[in-house]
């Protein structure tokens, strides 16, 4: 069982962002995966903002990603790139945080002009971070993703379709890097 730490750059409360998170997460639960929700709102701004290594919230996210065996980055698109938010929390981390870690890139969006944006603009920052396997990404569009009359996430059809191979894709390759290597 794998420990995944699926995090959310979204900084609205009612994000669309970390709904579709929490979708993906259960069924990284169902496979039989730990995973640990983080937003990174929750964090103090002045923290983020001065680059402040040594409070002890950013020690304490800083420890889950080092802790984790994958992690789940979402973003919402804005002006085509990830979040500022997301930009930030990246920025008070330790170079290599995401050094043989697998990594899956999720981005919501308005329109699908947008979709480049998990390969050209936040793929690269996670492999600078050394992560060990940054799956295939994939990008929904806002309106895909809505709020059912009990709270609970609803992902359009087609839409939920076409995540289940690439939430399938991560959890192969969190197992993959998880499996014993066997010499002989």
């Amino acid at each position: 069982m794998a420990t995944v730490l699926s995090v959310s750059g979204s900084p609205s409360a009612t994000s669309r962002t970390t709904r579709l998170l929490r979708h993906v997460d259960a069924r990284l639960v169902d496979r039989g995966h730990r995973v640990v929700p983080f937003e990174a709102r929750s964090l103090p701004a002045h923290a983020l903002l001065a680059g402040d290594f040594d409070h002890p919230e950013i020690g304490a996210v800083t420890e889950l990603f080092a802790r984790a065996d994958g992690v789940v980055i979402g973003t919402p698109v804005y002006k085509a790139a990830y979040s500022g938010l997301l930009k930030a929390l990246l920025d008070v981390l330790p170079q290599y945080a995401l050094a043989g870690k697998a990594v899956l890139p999720l981005a919501t969006g308005g329109s699908p002009a947008h979709v480049l944006a998990v390969d050209y603009a936040l793929r690269p920052v996670l492999s600078s971070m050394g992560a060990g396997h940054i799956t295939q990404g994939w990008f929904v569009l806002d309106r895909h993703i809505t709020a059912a009359a009990d709270g609970t996430t609803l992902v359009e059809c087609r839409t939920d379709a076409q995540l289940v191979p690439v939430v399938e894709g991560f959890a192969d390759a969190l197992e993959r890097l998880a499996a014993p290597v066997l010499t002989g």
